[in-house]
């Protein structure tokens, strides 16, 4: 098993040349790839219910397994474990995916009743960045997520830390929104399928500091996919929960966020870099 400890971020419509042009990629080449996914669960979503994502991704003419288990974080971080081996297909690795942990904790009876349930594709541009003692893959995924006819798009960044400490990726993530229109995602690609193939959203709970940001940010997931303004107030709901919190600790930054939501072109660069900012003060433990 490894740990996955990334930071991902939702761009605006204009964020993925604004990226390609920001002085941080200057001079390097992107890797490109096409990537096709199909996830995997019980008709019941008995993986989705444990915070669990099963792939098999098709990439270079290799299929590749992959299973995902529950994280925390917050603010666009996050750290989940993370399994993924090359398989001969053209279906799962039953028995490899039978011996691991968390397959055997949800027992493996589970495993007879696994099949197909969306499927996402998209075009991924990949550039390697060190900073100081971190070296950091940033991955722009182009693409949709399709589930029973439905689609939504796909358009994120994905910082992920293959050495140094996490605050690299923060530090990163600061520097790019300087320029390139961006906010925190919390919610996984797997995770909206599911909210597309269900039909619905459901978010976290609030109560302490970094949940109610979660909530908030998982609510713009919301408004994304959906585009109904109710996930907007919502988010605004939370962040006034959340300016309300400890004596006020984190008010200017929370009020300047829900009034920035109303902005005709958000998510703006100003709007990500304060959210990001925001979310770096928080303990960044939510279950994700």
């Amino acid at each position: 098993m490894s740990q996955e400890i990334e930071l991902k971020v939702a761009l605006g419509p204009q964020g993925p040349e604004a990226l390609r042009h920001h002085p941080r990629l200057a001079g390097l080449v992107p890797r490109l790839a096409t990537l096709g996914n199909t996830y995997f669960d019980t008709p019941g979503g008995d993986l989705e219910a444990a915070r669990m994502a099963l792939r098999l991704r098709r990439v270079d003419g290799r299929l590749l397994q992959t299973l995902k288990t529950r994280g925390q974080g917050g603010g666009g971080l996050s750290r989940r474990g993370e399994w993924e081996w090359e398989v001969p297909g053209p279906g799962l690795d039953l028995e490899g995916l039978a011996a691991l942990p968390p397959m055997a904790e949800l027992g493996h009876a589970l495993l007879a009743r696994l099949v197909p349930r969306f499927a996402t594709d998209f075009r991924r541009e990949t550039w390697r960045i060190e900073s100081g003692d971190a070296r950091i893959e940033l991955a722009l995924d182009l693409g949709e997520i399709r589930a029973e006819g439905r689609t939504v798009a796909i358009r994120e960044l994905e910082l992920e830390l293959e050495a140094g400490e996490p605050a690299a990726l923060q530090d990163l993530a600061e520097e790019l929104a300087e320029s390139v229109p961006l906010r925190p995602a919390d919610t996984s690609k797997a995770a909206r399928g599911g909210a597309l193939l269900a039909g619905h959203w459901q978010l976290p709970e609030g109560g302490s500091a970094d949940a109610w940001l979660h909530r908030a940010v998982v609510a713009l997931d919301a408004l994304d996919d959906t585009g109904d303004p109710a996930w907007r107030e919502r988010a605004r709901e939370a962040l006034a929960r959340l300016a309300g919190l400890e004596e006020g600790r984190y008010r200017r930054e929370a009020e300047a966020l829900a009034a920035a939501l109303d902005a005709p072109d958000w998510p703006t660069p100003a709007f990500g870099r304060l959210a990001l900012r925001l979310a770096r003060r928080l303990p960044a433990d939510a279950e994700l």
